[in-house]
């Protein structure tokens, strides 16, 4: 698992440069200011979210148990819940589409398996393996 959690990080860290990318360009014609900073919100929380799942990848080589094997699984999925549905939900604002503002609502399922994966992570350190 700690080369997986090693390559998902390298992975979601080179989508967030894209995504910080295309936001800063393509999005600012499409996007109201309030739309752009809810994209620049799962932009900033994917990166942090990075490097905490690079802390587990080297963690868990000294630290092999459960605690950090889930703390990385919960910051992967968080960071799709989080992040990804405030992309999609950026996403089809830029569209146009109407309707789709309950995705704002899943959002704090995303933040909560951030939360979890951080006392996970605290968890882990302190476990016997």
């Amino acid at each position: 698992m700690q080369t997986f959690f090693l390559k998902a990080a390298v992975l979601l860290g080179a989508l967030a440069v894209a995504a910080g990318a295309f936001g800063a360009h393509a999005l600012k014609q499409l996007l109201n200011d309030k739309y752009l900073a809810v994209f620049e919100t799962a932009v900033r929380y994917q990166f942090y979210h990075v490097f905490a799942l690079l802390a587990v990848g080297i963690l868990f080589k000294e630290f092999p148990n459960h605690y950090l094997l889930w703390s990385g699984r919960l910051f992967c999925y968080g960071i799709l819940i989080f992040s990804g549905s405030l992309y999609l939900l950026t996403m089809l604002e830029a569209m146009g589409q109407q309707g789709f503002r309950w995705l704002g609502a899943i959002t704090p399922i995303g933040g909560l398996c951030l939360i979890a994966g951080w006392a996970l992570m605290a968890i882990g350190l302190t476990a016997k393996s």
